[in-house]
């Protein structure tokens, strides 16, 4: 019997989703709504004690490093694939992030999908979900990882099409699917020259590599191999991710129920993106172009978004472009080489988002289907406990302390101060966009906060009966706003001065020592200055959201007004799906319908195939009106064929000569 069993059978804490959504994929049509939720919720719930106790026997094992080789899927000469699936530090946050939230939010869609149609079918595609984005997070080699990957998508897919019967939510399902594929592809040509250049996809055969450590100078240069496997990685992250440019269907997928917001689109599967960056870290350290283009991507990504999130009123939209944008803080982080600050910003997120968006859907739930923001008001005394978890929820992605992502987000923008790839001025610029965004992010979640919970009412009483959520779908509200008040404090002792950040060390076996810059006192003070820069920063988001939304009736109509181009434009998300549709989209359909339908199927392949017919008919018909029943006719053509054959015998050249010269 082995010491711990649990981690000799990693693969049960998988396995328990997948049967959760066989059996109700298979037998949950016939049941009611109880046993489906026993199966929904007992499968994750399982895993995620399973995961507990997984845990509890790796730290106890004092491994830095577990891996379990169970058996070989794919061999092809030297190439093995096995299903092996391994457990550190970096595994531990994610499995139990995707397990411990992902189980909350299975207990909230309980309530929240209670009077919906094929509740039996949500059920099992969000617990297909899980199975593979735990594949995706303990894969021992990329191509397992891959599985998850594109697992995921398909999930994703599935739950965002789920009100297949709305055209939106069908075009959004298909948008979510398409721009994934273009992302998966740049992955799979990353994965294909990683192969070329170590000949295994097993990720610790790669990273201890001596071809790794001695790589040669020939191929180590900007256009070097590992630079361009690194940077199509992080394309298929920027697909999974929602990064610049493929970040469009992330908005989109909030056609899918806000369960599905919340786990997919909020906490775990957008996070793919990050953790493959993070867990790939030592071949982004050989490669610092491509880490530049990560930082510089991530930036970007972080302001943009926040910008369209200033002026949507869809209260699940502003929530997608607050996600695109804090996904783009972690890319900041992985790119400044901060990969310990991205990974715990991913966590203290998974609290804060998953509760922002279980929260927006308790008001939607309230309000009777309502999400337009314009049409709300003066909720906060109607539905208190939703309004206090947002309330928190949104001072925790404001980045006020003592709330969880004041600590994560203040390692980002300190690791981006003192970045140094691509120059001094270059970690100054990212710092800087940093900083602006995240003044952005005040505003706008406060914006969100203050015309959704205050102000004067702007819905019809007679129509609309406000009421609180059930219980099943406050609970995971309260144990989420615990999360993100306290998730942060790991990084609290370090800021205080009173010891070490312990979330940085906890990840110190997998990313190593090199992330701390210049003297731990100097990194102290610099720390505490730039953290007080952020406050005030966040204070001022604050400020303006309340003098425009609050304190003067019709502010920020008339500078709407005033800058009506602006906002326009951001209210437009800047014309990006319209310039997708007119360079790529019609382009592809003209030439689908024009040049590979019109010309080269019905004109060219059906064409020919019509023309030999119509060909073979007409001789057939021609060959038909020599069989008239007339004996004269018979004999003369007898009389035609044998004139025939005598020419050929006495005339016809073969060789050079007659046949008949050749039969003598």
């Amino acid at each position: 019997m082995p010491t711990h069993p649990m981690l000799e059978y990693l693969w049960i804490i998988t396995l328990l989703p997948l049967l959760g959504s066989a059996v109700n994929g298979l037998f949950g049509a016939k049941w009611p709504n109880k046993i489906v939720n026993g199966v929904a919720i007992g499968s994750t719930g399982l895993s995620f004690l399973c995961a507990l106790e997984a845990v509890r026997e790796f730290f106890e094992s004092g491994q830095v490093l577990f891996h379990k080789e169970f058996f070989t899927w794919i061999a092809a000469g030297n190439f093995r694939v096995g299903f092996d699936l391994q457990m550190d530090q970096l595994t531990v946050v994610m499995v139990l992030v995707v397990t411990g939230v992902g189980w909350l939010i299975h207990i909230y869609a309980t309530g929240y999908m209670a009077h919906e149609g094929g509740y039996y079918r949500f059920f099992s595609y969000l617990n297909l979900f899980m199975f593979f984005m735990l594949i995706l997070v303990l894969a021992a080699n990329y191509v397992l990882l891959f599985v998850g990957w594109e697992g995921v998508g398909l999930s994703s897919y599935l739950l965002i099409g789920f009100y297949f019967l709305r055209k939106s939510a069908s075009d959004a399902g298909k948008k979510a699917f398409i721009v994934n594929r273009i992302g998966d592809f740049g992955f799979m040509l990353g994965m294909f020259l990683l192969f070329r250049a170590f000949h295994t996809l097993d990720f610790q055969a790669i990273f201890t590599s001596s071809t790794l450590e001695g790589w040669p100078v020939e191929l180590s240069g900007h256009l070097g191999t590992l630079t361009f496997a690194c940077l199509l990685i992080f394309t298929g992250a920027c697909g999974k991710s929602a990064q610049l440019p493929l970040y469009v269907w992330l908005p989109d997928a909030m056609e899918g129920p806000t369960p599905v917001s919340a786990l997919i689109h909020a906490a775990t599967m957008v996070t793919a993106g990050v953790y493959v960056v993070a867990r790939s870290h030592i071949l982004f350290a050989h490669a610092p172009t491509a880490m530049l283009v990560v930082a510089i991507v991530g930036c970007a990504t972080a302001f943009f978004a926040a910008t369209i999130g200033l002026v949507q009123t869809d209260i699940k939209k502003v929530l997608a472009y607050s996600t695109v944008s804090q996904l783009g803080y972690m890319f900041l982080a992985c790119g400044v080489g901060a990969f310990s600050a991205g990974i715990f910003h991913l966590m203290t997120h998974a609290f804060f988002k998953a509760l922002l968006f279980l929260a927006a859907g308790s008001v939607i739930h309230a309000m009777g289907g309502e999400q337009d923001m314009n049409r709300m008001g003066g909720l906060s005394k109607k539905i208190r406990w939703t309004y206090l978890t947002m309330l928190t929820a949104t001072l925790a992605i404001a980045g006020f302390p003592p709330f969880a992502g004041f600590f994560s987000k203040d390692s980002i923008l300190l690791s981006a101060f003192q970045n140094k790839n691509g120059g001094r001025t270059a970690g100054y610029a990212l710092y800087g966009f940093g900083l602006a965004t995240a003044l952005l992010t005040s505003f706008y979640m406060f914006r969100l906060i203050f015309l959704t919970f205050h102000g004067k009412q702007r819905y019809d009483e007679h129509k609309v009966h406000v009421h609180e959520s059930p219980r099943t779908m406050l609970v995971p509200l309260m144990i989420l706003a615990v999360l993100s008040i306290i998730g942060g404090w790991l990084a609290a002792p370090a800021m205080l001065g009173a010891g070490p950040d312990y979330f940085t060390k906890f990840l110190q076996p997998v990313f190593g020592g090199s992330e701390a810059v210049g003297p731990e006192g100097e990194v102290r003070a610099l720390e505490l200055t730039l953290a007080g820069i952020a406050v005030i920063n966040a204070l001022i988001g604050v400020t303006v959201a309340f003098w425009l939304y609050l304190k003067g009736s019709g502010k920020a109509d008339s500078l709407a007004k005033s800058m009506w181009g602006a906002y326009a434009t951001l209210l437009n998300k800047y014309y990006v799906d319209e310039l997708y549709a007119a360079m790529i989209v019609k382009p592809l359909l003209w030439i689908s319908t024009n040049v590979l339908w019109k010309a080269a199927d019905v004109a060219g392949i059906d064409g020919a195939v019509n023309g030999i017919a119509a060909g073979t008919t007409a001789i057939g018909d021609g060959v038909r009106h020599t069989q008239s029943g007339n004996t004269r006719s018979y004999a003369v053509w007898v009389v035609v064929g044998a004139l025939v054959v005598m020419a050929v015998i006495f005339f016809w050249p073969f060789g050079g000569k007659p046949v008949l010269g050749m039969l003598r």
